[in-house]
Order: C-alpha cells, then structure tokens, then sequence
C-alpha cells in the first residue's frame, strides 16, 4: 500500500513595520489595519488573540493610542475553509452602529448554515450587509452570540467586532441580557404568574429534541405571565432566565401547555401558521459604551392575525 503524502500545514504570515509620526496618536486597530493589509475588524481580532506584539510585546487593546516609533509584528493566520457566503437577503435592522446590531429576524429564517440549509440564513443575510463581518466569534457563525429557533421569529443581537462579541458573550454568561418573548401556549395557566424551574438535557431518543430531565439536565428557569385569556389558549410574556436550547417550548410542554402550532412539542395545530413564539423585547448594557440598551419587535401580521380572530376581530 502507497503511503499517502500529509500536506504541509499552511504557516502564519508576517508583517513588520514601523508606525511613521504621521500615525502618531491612531488606534492600534488603525494602524494595524492600514499597514498590515486587513480589514479593521480582522486586526481587532488579531490584536484580541494576541498575534499583534508592538516592541516585541503583545497587546490586546485594541483602543490603544500609538505614539509613533513603535516597531509592530502582525501575525495572520492562513485562510480558513469554506465560510457562509453574502447573501442580499432581506434584513430589518432595529439598531446598528459600529459595534452591533439588532435585528428582528423573520420566522423560517434560521440563524447560522446547518445540515439541510446551507443558504438564505440570517448570517447569509448578515456577511452581505455588513462585509467586515466574517470571522467575529467563529468562521460558521460571524456575529453570532445567540440564538433564535428557525421558526422563532423577533429580535436578535449580532456583535460586529471582537471587543463587542466578547462583552455580549460575557453578559449572557452572568445573566445580563433581559429577553421576552411573547408566546400562545394551550389552555389556561395557573398560576396565572410563576416561575418554571426544570432542568433541561436532549432526548435519548431523539437527538434532535429537548426534554426535561431532572437531576440529568442543566438548570433552566423560565418566568411567565399571562397577559391575556383567549378561547382555547393564554397568552402570555416569557422570561427565560438561563438561555437552553428550545427552552421556552420544553418548559410549557413539561406543564401541559404547550406552544400553540409547536410541531415538535405540541399536541395540535395551533391557529397561526407556525409556532405562536416571538422575541419581542431585548434590554442589555452596550458592551463598549455601557449604556442600557432596550428594543421591542412588533407581532408579526401572521400572529397578530391570529389573535385576532381569537379575539373574535
């Protein structure tokens, strides 16, 4: 048998240069940006990783002001492979500045390229809207902290920078970004205010399903509230708490009520033409500027309509 011959491993690349008094008080991003050939957020993630040294140290600020003088070395890794393609796709976009966005995502959009849907996502959507994207906090899955279901529709947070992934990160870690959802689960809740604290680990059986699972799962806390009774059904606002996956939906099939159209956890087809599940509000702290941040997304016509007609409208 032919022993089959490795490929070299592709090596780092190297650029040195000297900051010029002409760039004297720049940002180190700036500069390294400019000299070194690369987009500023690439330079700010190599400055994060620590492959930017400026007199042989390395730094990871990227804010810092430069005198002039300095010697700086860039190391830039090889390309990676094949990453999620641009995509002019349709995008509501609540809020963007230079550091992040929100976006109300529409539902059957899902978040990042998987097995089944290698396009039309919303990081395909993103990478056309916002060129400087690729990379920030992973090649698959640019900008992304977190997570909405395909089917989920409303708001979320995409970080356009490493400094502003790393702080969103950090605040969903401890627990600091507030979201709310709205949903229409089956049946009348009681009582009509409470906290669902179930752990939540996937199904044996299915790998593709959650389920709750005691002393086996991972702590999960929803708080709900019922805002209205509606023939049939409850509507109410829902705050998880810990950030599961599918969290919302285990919890209120776990209580008999689950959400109205879920076709993997509920009982029957609901009256909108999905699941009843919107991310309508998001309150967090600006991860650079630190100012509180709070946005509301609309019921989409779909669910608004169906209320409507649960209201006899």
């Amino acid at each position: 048998m032919r022993a089959t011959r490795k490929r070299p491993a592709a090596t780092a690349a190297e650029r040195r240069f000297t900051v010029g008094p002409a760039r004297a008080g720049e940002r180190l991003d700036v500069v390294v940006a400019a000299e070194a050939g690369v987009t500023r957020a690439q330079a700010q993630r190599l400055i994060a990783q620590g492959s930017v040294l400026v007199d042989d140290r390395p730094r990871t600020k990227a804010g810092e002001k430069l005198r002039g003088g300095e010697s700086v070395q860039v190391s830039i890794p090889p390309p990676q492979p094949a990453a999620p393609r641009p995509e002019a796709l349709p995008l509501t976009v609540v809020y963007e500045d230079e550091h992040l966005l929100v976006v109300d995502k529409p539902a059957g959009m899902p978040v990042h390229p998987g097995p089944g849907h290698s396009g039309r996502t919303l990081v395909n959507a993103l990478l056309a809207h916002c060129p400087d994207l690729p990379g920030i906090g992973g090649v698959q899955r640019p900008g992304i902290v977190h997570r909405l279901d395909k089917d989920t529709s409303g708001l979320i947070i995409i970080a356009k920078d490493d400094e502003a992934h790393a702080g969103l990160t950090r605040q969903l870690k401890e627990r600091r970004v507030h979201k709310t959802y709205l949903a229409l689960v089956e049946g009348r809740l009681s009582p009509k205010e409470a906290l669902i604290d179930a752990p939540i680990g996937r199904d044996p059986n299915n790998r593709r399903r959650m389920m709750v699972r005691g002393v086996e799962g991972r702590e999960a806390q929803t708080r709900y509230r019922v805002l209205e009774a509606l023939p049939g059904y409850s509507l109410v606002e829902a705050a998880p708490v810990t950030g599961r996956t599918h969290q919302i939906r285990v919890h209120f099939a776990s209580i008999g009520h689950p959400v109205a159209g879920d076709s993997v956890y509920g009982r029957r087809p609901g009256p909108a033409p999905r699941q009843f599940l919107h991310a309508w509000r998001l309150r967090f702290d600006h991860p650079i500027t630190g100012a509180e941040l709070e946005f509301e997304a609309p019921l989409p016509a779909d669910l608004a309509e169906a209320l409507d007609a649960l209201r006899g409208l």
